[in-house]
């Protein structure tokens, strides 16, 4: 969906949420949006945000009922002076904005859920499987980056518990005379190096993009 943006001519910024909304619906997909996997309460809390070619960045944090929050970010960032909307109260500016209340958690999650409290058992690990996240970067005609990053989090996280995602400079960040970073894996590692915003300082300071992450990592 991205490419076809961008084939037609369309801005690197339409292209990384539209491509972002197509995972967002897809509620086979069990780590964004509907069809997230929830908290250990059983609540599906979405965190996402997004970037433009002047820096321009918006963001939601632990907001619940909207499938789209890459497009509720994107209304952070145009239509409010903020950054970062959390919660309710990105809830309710997602209502106010249009966007419809929906019950994010599917038959299949919620399965999922039950047989998880059974044991309880909450033990993060870092491999390939782990991912929660789906993190895009386009260039359009004009050599405009922009980058987007969705997620429903870890399944089974802590009540309120905020990953990198949404953070700018952990989870994403741009320079439009540089390049850009997206982050996947286990959040709470990310924050603590600031990943995205790492690999790009590292590329600005002449690293190829291979040497930023292996650096970074």
């Amino acid at each position: 969906k991205a490419w076809e943006v961008l084939q037609a001519g369309g801005t690197s910024l339409d292209a990384v949420e539209q491509g972002c909304m197509i995972e967002e619906a897809n509620e086979k997909g069990q780590s964004v949006g509907k069809g997230g996997l929830p908290d250990r309460d059983g609540n599906v809390t979405l965190d996402a945000c997004i970037m433009n070619k002047h820096g321009d960045c918006g963001s939601v944090v632990y907001m619940q009922n909207v499938t789209h929050a890459i497009s509720v970010a994107r209304k952070v960032m145009e239509d409010t002076p903020h950054v970062m909307l959390a919660g309710k109260g990105a809830e309710q500016f997602a209502y106010e904005q249009g966007f419809k209340k929906e019950d994010l958690l599917t038959e299949a999650s919620k399965k999922a859920w039950e047989e998880w409290k059974i044991k309880s058992e909450y033990k993060p690990i870092i491999n390939i499987e782990n991912h929660d996240t789906i993190g895009m970067l386009a260039i359009d005609k004009n050599g405009d980056i922009s980058g987007a990053c969705t997620t429903s989090g870890l399944a089974y996280k802590m009540a309120g518990r905020v990953g990198d995602s949404p953070i700018i400079g952990s989870g994403l960040f741009v320079d439009n005379e540089i390049g850009a970073a997206v982050a996947t894996g286990l959040g709470e590692e990310v924050v603590k190096t600031v990943g995205s915003f790492l690999v790009v300082e590292l590329m600005r300071q002449g690293k190829s993009p291979q040497e930023a992450c292996e650096e970074a990592i």
